[in-house]
């Protein structure tokens, strides 16, 4: 049967800015863990853990964990945070997806900039290395950009380049492989919305995908997207973040011609606390029973 792990925060107040687990069977109805309390909660920084984003190492096997150095609640200072803040990406790791390592830091954001935010990685099928990624203000014209390095244990890490660049603000990139393309979703400030695109390499030129529902869709951000158990069904979900109405489940067959059926409230159940910008991460059985043996399902 398997499942799924969600790793998320709960929002910007105090306590909410942590690190919560969810999991599911289904992907589509999720549980709350530790009674709803955080899993992980940052010393380190800031003091916050936003956007963390959990990767499995197809190879050895073992789990990464990276997040946002951002506790908002206290300083209530987006400004701050953008131009100067929020330098260092979050890293732990785990064996077991219980038992984790101490917090270690990596400098992401360029001299003279802040807000390195939303990391995230995903393999590189040619260059049998994962590829991480985040958002982050350029240091030199002030617009926020998609940065990425390469790294094969989250310990030493290539020198970061620029990823992605659009005419105004881009953030909040995700990417998935499927069937020989890579397709990545990414919030474009400047029409306010989720672009779409694909290409063979992930280093190679991407090419926007026309989605009615997406384009259609203004005041999302933090997507996500990750295969069903029937193993041909993706679900995209997105932050309602300007209504504040939470994650909303999107899918698709066939991400290639970018169309999505957007499920009705009946039809998914995200768990009793309200997640805000995480992670995915497909498990076993076996990981999911440790899961829920460790912290307890529900509140």
């Amino acid at each position: 049967m398997a499942g799924y792990l969600f790793t998320h925060f709960i929002g910007d107040f105090d306590g909410g800015e942590q690190l919560y687990f969810s999991v599911s069977r289904d992907g589509l109805h999720w549980e709350d863990l530790n009674k709803g309390k955080p899993v992980i909660c940052s010393q380190t920084g800031t003091c916050g853990i936003r956007d963390p984003f959990p990767v499995r190492h197809p190879v050895t096997g073992k789990f990464y964990l990276l997040a946002t150095d951002l506790k908002i609640a206290v300083t209530k200072d987006w400004m701050k945070a953008r131009e100067s803040g929020s330098r260092e990406l979050l890293i732990w790791e785990s064996d077991d997806l219980v038992h984790w390592s101490e917090v270690r830091t990596f400098t992401a954001a360029p001299e003279g900039a802040g807000c390195a935010w939303a990391p995230e990685a995903v393999f590189d099928e040619e260059r049998q290395a994962f590829m991480m990624f985040w958002s982050t203000m350029d240091g030199t014209d002030r617009k926020l950009k998609i940065y990425a390095a390469y790294t094969e244990d989250f310990r030493t890490f290539s020198e970061p380049f620029i990823y992605m660049e659009r005419p105004r603000h881009v953030i909040d990139s995700t990417i998935v492989h499927d069937r020989g393309m890579y397709y990545r979703f990414s919030k474009d400030e400047e029409r306010g919305i989720i672009l779409m695109e694909k290409s063979e390499s992930l280093t190679g030129e991407f090419q926007e995908i026309s989605s009615e529902q997406l384009e259609h869709m203004p005041g999302l951000e933090g997507p996500e997207c990750y295969l069903l158990a029937d193993g041909r069904t993706w679900c995209l979900i997105a932050d309602r973040f300007l209504e504040k109405k939470g994650y909303l489940p999107m899918l698709t067959e066939d991400l290639g011609t970018g169309r999505f059926r957007v499920l009705e409230d009946t039809e998914y159940d995200m768990g009793i606390t309200r997640k805000r910008h995480g992670g995915i991460l497909s498990i076993t059985d076996e990981e999911y029973e440790r899961l829920a043996e460790a912290y307890g399902k529900d509140i």
